[in-house]
């Protein structure tokens, strides 16, 4: 074994790392708790719990989806990552490319079984049409954010849309299999759940403006500066918060959840392109706030299930 292979990371770790462990919880959590709440538990209308549905959709959705979701993005995004001080971490990968193949059809491997049998189960539910159409759009967001010829991470603003669509999707779908009624309450919350991401992904694009600038990717960042990305992240989970208002109880108290999000950008208010990588330091805060928003919501959905 020469040098070189012996430096290669191994297959699976390479694999493991791209698909950010640390952020699994964010997609599998959302489908989990739409689903459960909605077949059987707290929202009208929902069409029974099935525990092979959940238990599908969650696995899918841990680790599988996220492989995807962020595997596909190492791979075309590998020039530009090597010139992002932070790729290489639980911030991001940085695949070499002897694993570039592996990577997009492990993704390939991974998935598809998971689709199919999300699809039969979704014939299974009563549900087909609506749930497979949501699937559907959650998987075209995931391809079409990195890949060659759609790449909607470059096109400003609709890489945060984007973003928020492999967030709030999971959700969405879980609600799609078990065919709720939808009520302004719940619709309420959707849009708070899409504002957040919109802001998350663009807050994130901050960092990122000069190393995207110099591998020659556009985002909303680079077009309207750090500066105003800054301060529409702001705004966007302050919005957030006022759509929660208008959820059923105790929606209104988890207003709150969108508190420490906003204060972690607060003090990026005034910065600038040059200065941009500084906030990578929030964004870190960022990883670790998701899990005390986590924490407050998955209170309130316990409440929730037990005055509805």
């Amino acid at each position: 074994m020469n040098a070189s292979t012996a430096s290669r990371p191994s297959t699976l770790r390479a694999l493991f790392v791209s698909s950010r462990p640390i952020s699994w919880v964010n997609t599998a959590y959302p489908f989990g708790a739409a689903y459960l709440l909605s077949s059987g538990v707290g929202v009208e209308g929902g069409g029974g719990f099935s525990l092979v549905a959940f238990l599908v959709g969650v696995v899918y959705f841990l680790v599988p989806y996220n492989l995807a979701m962020y595997g596909i993005n190492d791979v075309f995004d590998y020039e530009s990552d090597l010139r992002n001080p932070r790729k290489g971490g639980v911030e991001g990968a940085l695949l070499d490319k002897s694993v570039h193949r592996t990577t997009l059809w492990a993704v390939v491997v991974t998935n598809v079984p998971f689709l199919v049998a999300l699809v039969v189960l979704g014939a299974v539910s009563g549900n087909g049409p609506w749930s497979w159409l949501v699937l559907a759009i959650s998987v075209f967001a995931v391809i079409a954010y990195s890949a060659p010829g759609l790449r909607f991470k470059e096109k400003p603003f609709l890489d945060s849309l984007t973003s928020s669509t492999h967030f709030v999707s999971p959700a969405i779908y879980g609600l799609a299999l078990a065919g709720p009624h939808w009520t302004g309450e719940l619709v309420a919350v959707c849009i708070a759940f899409f504002l957040w991401g919109v802001a998350s992904h663009a807050f994130g694009a901050v960092q990122d403006v000069l190393a995207d600038r110099a591998g020659g990717i556009g985002s909303v960042a680079t077009v309207i500066g750090a500066r105003a990305t800054v301060r529409l992240a702001f705004v966007a989970y302050l919005v957030a918060g006022v759509a929660l208002l208008f959820s059923a109880f105790p929606g209104p108290i988890a207003a709150v959840v969108v508190v420490p999000y906003a204060l972690n950008v607060l003090p990026w208010w005034n910065i600038t392109d040059q200065g941009a990588e500084a906030a990578n330091a929030g964004w870190k805060r960022f990883l670790w706030i998701n899990y005390l928003a986590g924490f407050i919501v998955t209170m309130a959905l316990i409440a929730y299930a037990f005055t509805h």
